[in-house]
This record gives C-alpha cells, sequence and structure tokens, in this order.
C-alpha cells in the first residue's frame, strides 16, 4: 500500500496520541520518526492527516494538518451474519474479504450445527483483523465484529435492514431476486454444518428469505464471501457502474 500509514485511535483531535498495539506497529515495525506522515481514522468516517511532532517510549504524538471525508465506504449498508467456525484462520478470512467489500456490519453466531468456541481474545482478534483489512483498502471505517450465541440474537440484530437474505443449502429455489436489490441488505450464512429446517422457519418468521447459492455445496467460508460479493456486485458495490449504489441508495 502506497501513500502515509494509516492508524485507528478511539478519537481523533488536533494533538492526538498514538498508543497501544498501534503505537508499537508505528515504532518498532514501520520505525516512523518525527516529520513522517499519517492518516488518523476514528470510525467517524473521516480521515485527518496528519505528521508525527513527538515519539516517547509508550506513545507518539500526531500534530493534524488537516481533515478530509472518507471516499470509500459503501453507499448501501451490509451486513454479514455467518456462522462461527472451527477453524481460527477461516473466520479471519470471511472477516477480512467482508472489510474489503465494503460490508459495514459483521456478526458471528452459534447456531444448531456449530461446534466452534468463542471467546473475548478471539474476538478481539477479529476485530484487529477487520482494522487491518480496513487499513489495507483504504476504508476510513472497519466494522465492528460482534457475536451471538444464538442465531436468533444474530438475525434480530440485522431487523432494520430491507433485504434479509438467508442462504440455505436445501432451498429449492431462491425466494429473492438477488440481482434487483436495493437498499440496505442482510446476508446470513451457515457454519460448516449448515442450517436445520428449524433454523430457516425462525429465519423466516422473522422477515428472512432463503435463497440458494445453486446445485454445488459450498465450503461455508466461501459461501460468505460469494453471497456476500454477488449482493454487492447487485447494488452497484463493485464498480461497474458507478452511480448505481447512490440511486439505489435514495430508494431505500
Amino acid at each position: 500500500m502506497s501513500g502515509p500509514r494509516r492508524f485507528f485511535v478511539p478519537r481523533a483531535e488536533e494533538e492526538t496520541l498514538l498508543e497501544g498495539e498501534e503505537f508499537e506497529h508505528a515504532k518498532n515495525v514501520l520505525r516512523l520518526c518525527v516529520g513522517d506522515e499519517a492518516v488518523l481514522l476514528d470510525n467517524s468516517g473521516k480521515e485527518y492527516s496528519a505528521v508525527v511532532s513527538e515519539v516517547g517510549k509508550r506513545s507518539m504524538k500526531l500534530h493534524v494538518l488537516r481533515v478530509n471525508e472518507g471516499d470509500r465506504e459503501a453507499a448501501t449498508e451490509v451486513a454479514l451474519l455467518f456462522g462461527y467456525l472451527k477453524n481460527a484462520d477461516k473466520n479471519e478470512f470471511v472477516v477480512q474479504k467482508a472489510t474489503e467489500l465494503g460490508v459495514k456490519k459483521i456478526a458471528a453466531f452459534s447456531s444448531a450445527y456449530s461446534s466452534a468456541y468463542m471467546n473475548e481474545n478471539k474476538l478481539e482478534r477479529l476485530n484487529r483483523v477487520a482494522r487491518e483489512s480496513a487499513k489495507q483498502c483504504l476504508r476510513s471505517v472497519a466494522p465492528e465484529v460482534q457475536y451471538f450465541p444464538t442465531l436468533e440474537g444474530a438475525l434480530r440484530s440485522a431487523a432494520e435492514c430491507r433485504n434479509k437474505l438467508f442462504a440455505c443449502e436445501f432451498a429449492e429455489r431462491s425466494e429473492a431476486d438477488l440481482l434487483s436489490l436495493s437498499g440496505s441488505t442482510a446476508v446470513a450464512v451457515g457454519s460448516e454444518g449448515g442450517f436445520s429446517r428449524e433454523e430457516e422457519a425462525l429465519a423466516k418468521s422473522l422477515g428472512y428469505s432463503s435463497v440458494t447459492l445453486g446445485k454445488r455445496i459450498l465450503r461455508a467460508e466461501t459461501a460468505a464471501v460469494a453471497l456476500t460479493s454477488v449482493v454487492m456486485f447487485a447494488l452497484g458495490e463493485l464498480g461497474l457502474d458507478g452511480g448505481r449504489a447512490e440511486a439505489k441508495e435514495e430508494k431505500r
């Protein structure tokens, strides 16, 4: 990635301290010194161009020179709800790719066929992956990764979305036209074992439409990224129609 390095901070001000892991990375890995430029991000959607003014043992002070609005965020809100997977690398892959695709909300959940265990350290690791991915793809906002111990909790967390899609391997047909989507969209994808028919019934009772991903059974991480990509394309977020996303958002 070219250009000034990017760092997330709790709050960007005229004089901002870089501390913790971001400081350690800036000082010990990137070896930033006084006078070096950086971009500060505080999840407000703004980008703060700054210069290093002081380097200490536990923190680095940066002076903000100017503030710009970030222009890499998706025009339409998309939430990805995915069944927590047994392999940590696969969970990180899903979070990384969803962030790159522009998803604004990510929720992992446990369901009937889940067999993985979540804890605070694993959740913080996923949020760290989201922040690093956001920096890499030049987003100004890193989606927060949440965890829900039940599928119902995850499904209800996206209740405000206009479209609610439930990826189901035993669905005979899709109940929603994926290529004509407009407005905010929630995408729910299961873990390695998929969903049960009782879970599909629950999702439908909460306003979700079952969708099929074709004749082949996809790995859970593949299904999450594939369906998210299709949704982003339908909403005009993959660059093939520059004004499509904005036009659809107006109809939300």
